[in-house]
């Protein structure tokens, strides 16, 4: 069998793959006007905040509006004209795919265990969407653990999907709405944890804190243009 060696310095050319999270009004989906020539597969329909942006977007309301927008993706010459796609919001899309097997199964736990293969697989498949950057974004859940201590992640239906869904990304942000010392509410992307709020950055190459602009995150990065 032949063997194929690669560079890792070759991965960033893939584009970047991004999950960030935050809470409700937080910007997530505002974020989505600073990535690169972006399209947007919609599953909240709250899409308002960045209707000046005039971005183009697929409404998700199915599985099958999903497997066909992923296909398109990947297959279509109309879809390589674009650099950025954004899945707003991968919690809202575990919940159109939750539904849909709560309807075909009366065992709950079942389907439970059906949504998060099912996830596990979509998640990883656009993740893995060659030459293209990767947003999604999630709801913000806060969770206390046995000692009481608060922390803070990203939102999926279902205890198993939230505890793994940080590990498909190489970038976990955490957008974050704080007072300066005016008062002034200020947004920012947490690029390091503090041990309450998860992040991380694989590349190291981000500062613990972030302006909440994507497309200068990706070139930090390194990711291509």
């Amino acid at each position: 069998m032949a063997i194929n060696l690669k560079r890792s310095s070759a991965l960033a050319a893939d584009g970047v793959k991004l999950l960030v999270y935050g809470q409700a009004g937080a910007g997530k989906t505002s974020l989505i006007k600073t990535l690169p020539n972006p399209v947007v597969l919609s599953a909240e329909g709250g899409l308002l905040s960045i209707a000046d942006a005039d971005v183009p977007y697929i409404e998700i309301s199915s599985m099958d509006d999903l497997r066909e927008a992923y296909v398109w993706l990947r297959d279509s010459a109309e879809a390589k004209a674009f650099q950025s796609v954004a899945l707003d919001s991968i919690s809202e899309v575990a919940e159109v795919v939750l539904n849909a097997e709560k309807k075909a199964t009366k065992d709950g736990r079942s389907a439970y265990g059906e949504m998060n293969s099912t996830m596990t697989e979509l998640i990883r498949s656009f993740r893995d969407l060659p030459g293209l950057h990767v947003y999604m974004s999630a709801k913000l859940e806060k969770l206390q653990d046995e000692m009481g201590k608060v922390m803070y992640g990203p939102s999926m239906p279902g205890k198993t999907l939230s505890q793994s869904l940080p590990y498909f990304f190489d970038e976990v942000l955490a957008l974050r709405v704080e007072k300066d010392a005016e008062g002034q509410s200020q947004r920012a992307l947490m690029c390091d944890s503090d041990g309450a709020w998860l992040a991380k950055d694989r590349s190291g190459k981000l500062a613990a804190w972030e302006a909440p602009d994507l497309g200068e995150i990706i070139n930090k990065i390194g990711g291509k243009k």
